[in-house]
């Protein structure tokens, strides 16, 4: 009896020093942060949560004392403060967005940590960016983030495509909302993807499929809906208007309910487009909701649906010269339809838990049915052509942040892929149908450990894949920074960072599994995945305080196992294998300024020197260009010198943006489609502006101006783009805190 009394003693005397601590995390303009990570460290315990849609977090049971508490959130910069329990009120944590080395990322790490640590490099453009452009497309707002080569087949609807450090366009592993949307091997169109409602996107330039898998060869491209955060429901609509036919109209609600959260919004975008057969239009309808079951767990559904059409004017104007007519009936559908179910538990201790299931599909359509006089006959065909994607899976994902020196994730990835791709056409009369079917189930598990010694950053990383194309595959990653001069500030602080990563893209469904029909492909099931081995070093300096950051840096990617088209002239069969190799090397001058708490700046240059390594052999008397695919030759596409800068003013009344970017001379290939051979794509420079003027509380004025000079150039040879275009329109916003 005696031992029962002492040990009832002992917990009531615990329970009676435990106390409960409440953080309040806010922006520099005392609105909420949600889903930010705070973390509470005392000498013998440590926990970990995360703030709910009213910038909250609250610890309970905790031992009297000193506490140091950390936040973690993206897009701002870390904040370390001290609380001291027991607790007389919430501690309010104001967040600062000034000192750009300390900004924190997610996308790097698959955690929240900050980008100088990371050991990569990351861009982000934050909700105050997107909403000063009103870019109607997120190809739109890629073109001016650093490092990323935005390539688009026309104007607006147009096939558009990115690429990064000479990487393929297939190798950007996308996420939107927590769900991975690229098709199976590795092809995204960021073209008809609207901006609404996108609260933050990240650019990770560099291989990191030991996170990632699949697709992560040169970049991860990471974007998230918004949140509710207001307790007064917060409404927001509105309308603009533009040449060339140009409506656009938008709404949403958000807000949160007790212990809910809601974010419900639809856009709506047509236009004619400059010139025959350029009509596109989009609808999106999309919700955000959470429901926080306690403190410790929080359950999230979001959900984004879009359909789009397109005309399709094909090859028709060449560097200046409209040497054929464009296609007058030749369009695009696409419908694609995403949705994420997430789980995440706080604890118990300094432990964090994610569950997610996702769903992706992806229904694309294109047809022609008439053949244009003056255009060549065997290109302009009767087709019809569908392509239906489907992804479905769940990760699990669990942190262990004891100390703020260390945290540990490990994770399992399962993931269902199917697909079915078809096409009825017509080769100068003669029919030609294809179709291809399959289906792979996918798994991996990772491990990351991340560690700060004294000036040095280590992160460790090693995924095992299994894929039922390929097979097995274990894909490492490493990276180490050093902080060698900490500076004053004026020269606040010098640090080195280098990486060694690997990357990986699955084959695609007609690469795997063949095309039957009129002349067949055979499928390939030895087919390996295409493999990237990436390096990269620089150096990042800081100036005034951080506010002003340099980055220089090498990169050197070898690309190897890559898939080509092979036919065999003696059995006349044919087969996608694994025949070349490439490289792409060259330097990166990444310049961010948070020059005032209204204006901030980003400026970057690139240059990059490719190579094909190995191929197939390439004669003229095989139908094959030589300097264009042989070995030796450059990779199509990739500009040796290309540049962006973007400028950002925004104060309470009214703000305003200018952005540019400059792309040379690169190697293209018009595919035998121009009256004569065209090698190349000539250079260009393009010049948008943007602003707002808030009239009144619930109105604000706004115009977006894009291709200011009026330059009608094309990013793919063949596919002129649009001239000057402007938007002009008025949002309204009610209610809200």
């Amino acid at each position: 009896m005696r031992p029962l009394l002492f040990f009832c003693c002992l917990v009531f005397s615990a329970a009676l020093f435990a106390a409960d601590l409440t953080i309040r995390v806010v922006d520099p303009d005392q609105r909420p942060v949600a889903n930010a990570n705070v973390a509470a460290y005392a000498e013998s315990t440590s926990a970990v949560r995360t703030t709910a849609a009213d910038g909250t977090a609250h610890f309970d049971h905790l031992n009297d004392g000193t506490y140091r508490i950390q936040v973690l959130a993206p897009g701002f910069a870390a904040s370390k403060a001290s609380a001291q329990l027991p607790q007389s009120e919430p501690l309010t944590i104001a967040l600062s967005v000034e000192n750009t080395t300390e900004t924190v990322v997610v996308s790097a790490t698959a955690t929240p940590v900050t980008e100088a640590e990371s050991g990569a490099a990351v861009s982000t453009l934050d909700a105050t960016a997107l909403e000063l452009k009103q870019p109607t497309a997120v190809s739109d707002a890629l073109r001016f983030m650093p490092g990323v080569l935005v390539t688009a087949t026309g104007e607006r609807g147009s096939l558009t495509t990115i690429n990064v450090r000479g990487g393929e366009s297939r190798y950007n592993h996308v996420i939107l909302d927590g769900v991975p949307v690229t098709e199976p091997g590795g092809q995204f169109d960021f073209g008809v993807v609207p901006t609404a409602q996108l609260d933050r996107i990240e650019v990770v330039r560099g291989a990191d499929s030991a996170v990632y898998g699949s697709d992560a060869m040169s970049s991860v491209v990471q974007m998230w809906s918004a949140n509710g955060t207001t307790t007064t429901p917060e409404l927001r609509f509105g309308a603009d208007g533009g040449n060339f036919g140009t409506a656009h109209g938008f709404a949403s609600i958000a807000g949160t309910w007790r212990r809910f959260d809601y974010n419900l919004f639809g856009d709506q975008f047509n236009t004619n487009g400059q010139g025959l057969n350029n009509k596109y239009s989009n609808t999106l309808e999309g919700l955000n909701l959470g429901y926080r079951l306690d403190p410790r767990v929080q359950l999230r559904f979001r959900m984004r649906h879009a359909n789009s059409f397109a005309g399709t004017p094909n090859e028709w104007w060449f560097n200046g010269s409209a040497l054929l007519p464009p296609d007058s009936d030749q369009y695009a559908r696409q419908t694609n339809l995403l949705a994420d179910l997430d789980l995440t538990i706080a604890g118990p201790g300094a432990w964090s838990h994610r569950l997610s299931g996702f769903e992706y599909n992806h229904d694309r359509r294109n047809v022609d049915s008439v053949v244009d006089p003056g255009r060549p006959a065997d290109f302009d065909q009767p087709f019809n052509s569908l392509a239906l994607y489907n992804r479905a899976g769940f990760d699990w994902q669990s942190d262990y942040a004891p100390r703020s020196w260390t945290r540990t994730s490990v994770g399992y990835h399962f993931e269902k892929e199917n697909g079915n791709i078809s096409s009825n056409s017509s080769f100068f009369g003669f029919p030609e149908i294809s179709d291809t079917i399959g289906h792979r189930d996918n798994q991996a598990v990772f491990g990351q450990q991340m560690l700060l010694w004294k000036r040095f950053s280590l992160l460790a990383g090693l995924r095992f894949e299994h894929n039922e194309s390929f097979g097995d595959k274990v894909i490492p990653r490493g990276a180490l920074t050093f902080l060698a001069f900490r500076g004053s500030s004026l020269f606040s602080g010098t640090r080195l960072r280098g990486s060694y990563s690997t990357g990986i893209v699955e084959p695609s469904f007609e690469e795997s599994f063949g095309i039957t029909g009129t002349f067949p492909t055979l499928p390939n099931p030895a087919l390996k995945p295409e493999q990237a081995r990436s390096l990269e070093a620089g150096v990042e300096q800081g100036f005034w305080s951080d506010r002003v950051s340099l980055y220089a840096a090498y990169y050197n990617s070898i690309y190897r196992d890559q898939i080509q088209y092979y036919f065999d002239p003696t059995t006349f069969l044919s087969q996608y294998r694994n025949i070349n190799r490439a490289l792409a090397h060259g330097a990166e001058v990444d310049l961010r300024a948070r020059v005032t708490k209204n204006i901030s700046l980003t400026s970057n240059y690139t240059y990059t020197s490719s190579q094909i390594l190995s191929a197939l052999p390439c004669s003229a008397a095989a139908g094959c260009d030589p300097s264009l695919f042989g070995a030796g030759s450059p990779l199509l596409h990739r500009p040796r010198h290309f540049g962006n800068v973007l400028v950002n003013y925004a104060n309470a009344r009214w703000g305003a943006q200018f952005g540019g970017v400059a792309v040379g001379r690169r190697a293209d290939d018009d595919f035998g489609i121009a009256p004569f051979p065209i090698k190349y794509a000539a250079g260009y420079a393009r010049f948008d502006a943007s602003g707002y003027y808030t009239i009144d509380r619930h109105v604000t004025a706004y115009v977006n101006l894009e291709n200011l000079l009026n330059h009608y150039y094309n990013e793919v040879v063949g596919y002129p783009s649009l001239g000057f275009n402007f938007r002009a329109g008025l949002r309204f916003h009610f209610g809200g805190d």
